[in-house]
């Protein structure tokens, strides 16, 4: 995923869905039951890898980056984990977070900072910087952000087969109108679908 528009770096959005457009579940913030089923399949592992090994920064909100947190950190040297979630957990432990919140006081995963400014401009100031990929891994909030600052090149986005039933939509009534070309879609053991999108700027 590289961008060829700008030969700037490139700005993916990974996050999963379900059929009536969640990214939680009706619970509330932390209801992600509907997930867990399509995320441990060996086709969603190997798409998770894939999306994320170009990247050498993350962007999270502060709930993820609590929740990330206080789960990957250990995988990488558990030795009964999948080697996939060992290898995600060594990649996320090394790279670059940047984690937006006006709140959190302290960041004390490795190789982490907080910001408390708008996503697009951040963003921004990170392009004009060398480096790999800028990933935002399932941070709603922030992707909206970046949606409406027209700042995404690429979406990464897992489609599960799961009606929610409520919780938060990713694409809200309001964002501008955007157009998108699929470049690869695979389906998972689960019947999710993973789906690879560019942002399409300019029309012949």
């Amino acid at each position: 995923m590289v961008n060829k528009t700008t030969n700037t770096r490139t700005v993916v959005a990974n996050i999963s869905l379900s059929l009536d457009g969640r990214t939680t579940g009706a619970g509330g913030d932390y209801d992600m039951s509907w997930i867990v089923p399509h995320a441990v399949t060996d086709g969603t592992r190997n798409n998770m890898i894939a999306v994320t090994s170009l990247a050498t920064t993350v962007l999270l909100g502060r709930k993820n980056y609590q929740g990330f947190g206080s789960y990957w950190p250990s995988v990488a040297d558990n030795e009964s984990a999948d080697a996939r979630d060992r290898a995600f957990s060594s990649w996320l432990n090394s790279v670059e977070k940047v984690v937006f919140s006006s709140t959190l006081k302290d960041a004390p995963w490795e190789n982490s900072r907080i910001v408390n400014a708008d996503p697009a401009a951040v963003v921004r100031d990170l392009q004009k910087q060398t480096g790999g990929n800028i990933i935002v891994l399932a941070s709603c909030s922030i992707i909206k952000r970046l949606l409406e600052a027209d700042a995404l090149d690429c979406l990464s986005i897992t489609f599960c087969p799961e009606v929610a039933g409520g919780g938060t939509r990713l694409f809200e009534d309001g964002l501008p109108a955007s157009s998108w070309m699929l470049r690869q879609s695979k389906a998972t053991e689960s019947g999710a679908l993973c789906l690879l999108y560019d942002r399409i700027r300019e029309r012949k």
